[in-house]
C-alpha cells in the first residue's frame, strides 16, 4: 500500500509539473504575440495627413495627374476702387430750441418740444445758434454766433413715454394717479452753415 502511495503521489507531482511547464510556454507565447502588435502600431507623424479623400476609380488618375503635372498659381484679390467721396467736415453746434440747448450733428437726429405748426417732411432752420466747433477752431456766439443756421428736417411726431404723477395725503383718505405723456418732435439734422464769417478762437 505504501508503494501504491508514493507512485500515487509521484504521479500527480508529474503530471502537475509537466501542466506548468506547459502553461509557462503559453504565457510567453501570449506576451510576444502582445508586443510584436504594440510594435506594429506606428504613431502617425504630423506630416501625413489626417484624412484620405476616395475618389473613384474613373477620377482618380486624371485628377491626381493634373495635380501633380499642373503647377499652384496664386491668385492676387482683385480691388475695386469706388470714387472717393469728399468727406464732410466734421463739425458741430449748440442750438437753443425754446428753453433748452441741444447738441447737434449733422446726420444725427434729436427730440425737442413739440414744435408746433411744423408737419411731417418739412424743413425748419433754427437761428439760435450759440457755439459751432470743428476740429481746428470754434466760433462762439455772443450770445449767438451771427449768420450761422442749422438746417433741420422734421421727421416724426409723437408722444413721449407715459409718466405716473402719484398724489397721497396720510390719514385723508386721499389718492390720485395721474398719466402724462409729453408731445415731442424728432427732427434731423441735415447742414449747418454761415458760421465761417465769424470769429474763430484758433484751438493749440
Amino acid at each position: 500500500m505504501a508503494s501504491l502511495s508514493l507512485c500515487s503521489s509521484l504521479t500527480t507531482t508529474s503530471t502537475l509539473s509537466q501542466n506548468q511547464k506547459s502553461a509557462v510556454p503559453a504565457f510567453k507565447t501570449n506576451l510576444n504575440f502582445l508586443s510584436r502588435s504594440l510594435s506594429s502600431l506606428r504613431l502617425a507623424s504630423p506630416k501625413q495627413p489626417l484624412f484620405v479623400l476616395n475618389f473613384s476609380q474613373t477620377e482618380a488618375p486624371s485628377s491626381l495627374a493634373e495635380s501633380e503635372t499642373e503647377p499652384i498659381t496664386e491668385f492676387e484679390p482683385t480691388v475695386e476702387i469706388a470714387d472717393a467721396e469728399p468727406k464732410r467736415e466734421e463739425v458741430f453746434a449748440v442750438v437753443m430750441v425754446g428753453s433748452r440747448q441741444y447738441i447737434v450733428f449733422p446726420g444725427r437726429f434729436i427730440y425737442t418740444q413739440r414744435l408746433k405748426g411744423a408737419n411731417v417732411n418739412d424743413k425748419i432752420t433754427l437761428n439760435k445758434v450759440l457755439l459751432v466747433g470743428t476740429k481746428t477752431s470754434t466760433y462762439i456766439g455772443k450770445p449767438i454766433v451771427p449768420n450761422a443756421t442749422v438746417h433741420a428736417v422734421v421727421e416724426e411726431q409723437k408722444l413721449d413715454k407715459k409718466v405716473i404723477v402719484f398724489k397721497y395725503k396720510k390719514k385723508k383718505n386721499y389718492r390720485r394717479n395721474i398719466g402724462h405723456r409729453q408731445p415731442i418732435t424728432r427732427i434731423r439734422i441735415t447742414s449747418i452753415t454761415g458760421y465761417q464769417d465769424s470769429p474763430a478762437v484758433t484751438l493749440p
